[in-house]
């Protein structure tokens, strides 16, 4: 009786333990679904928060609020590309007929060093017209070049703001689009002009150049008018991204640790 009993009191423990472990490995299963959802909702947090970036560098004076209800995803993708402005260019817009059909080469005298730049009125009319007016009446001398970013697939340098900050002038904004890309591909070398998100007629002063092949995807209003291109001393602008970007909220995109100006950008 004893023996028989000692007997059951083992196969007891036995199927106690058999228990525990397959409880265990439930327990063990959970968790590991679940790190794996924490995992990939991170993961797709990053991505989103990545192209919230990549569309948000080039409008020309985002607010605080309009950036952190991007970053949130808050921003509205049906929104009308011209709902933050009227579809028509000002008084003070140069009209595109005076740069149809015609390529202004000229320099873009960087503090750090010229480049050689063509812009392409044949392609980007207006928007060669404006830069060219803008260009003849000295207004880039002393502007600075405020904003870079330094992604692996993501590398433009932006200039040209009216408070040195990425702030755009009111009075001073015209469209339509012109020379975007349809796959949303800017090639190292591209000089495109840089507007408030999701609004054609939002573009003003401000420029940007791609200094290695950059992916910038489209927002409700479209791409970037690519206005002309770098034909000499885009090592400059690569030199300035090799230097880094100040420290701050993000490691790929800020202000340029050394100071960039423009000394004069002048078109013939």
């Amino acid at each position: 009786m004893a023996a028989s009993s000692r007997s059951a009191r083992e196969a007891k423990r036995r199927i106690q333990q058999m228990e525990a472990k397959r409880e265990l490995r439930r327990d063990q299963e959970k968790r590991r679904k679940r790190d794996n959802l924490i995992a990939a909702g991170a993961g797709a947090a990053a991505v989103l928060l990545a192209v919230v970036l990549q569309l948000t560098s080039f409008a020309g004076n985002p607010t605080e609020d309009e950036f952190a209800a991007a970053e949130a995803g808050l921003t509205s993708p049906s929104e009308s590309p011209t709902s933050s402005a009227a579809a028509t260019n000002g008084a003070n817009i140069p009209a595109p007929d005076t740069a149809a059909g015609k390529v202004f080469t000229g320099e873009l005298a960087l503090n750090k060093g010229p480049l050689g730049v063509e812009i392409d009125g044949t392609k980007a009319p207006q928007a060669a017209a404006v830069f060219k007016s803008l260009g003849d009446e000295g207004y880039f001398s002393g502007k600075t070049c405020h904003r870079l970013t330094t992604a692996e697939n993501f590398g433009v340098l932006q200039c040209g703001s009216a408070d040195g900050q990425g702030g755009g002038r009111p009075d001073f904004t015209w469209g339509p689009l012109e020379n975007v890309p349809a796959d949303n591909i800017y090639p190292a070398g591209t000089i495109a002009v840089a507007r408030t998100g999701n609004n054609a007629y939002g573009n003003g002063t401000q420029f940007f150049i791609v200094y290695k092949d950059t992916m910038i995807p489209a927002d409700s209003a479209g791409g970037y008018t690519v206005v002309g291109k770098v034909t000499s001393g885009l090592d400059v602008v690569s030199a300035i991204a090799a230097a880094g970007i100040t420290p701050g909220s993000s490691d790929t995109d800020g202000a340029p640790v050394e100071a960039v100006t423009i000394d004069s950008f002048s078109l013939k």
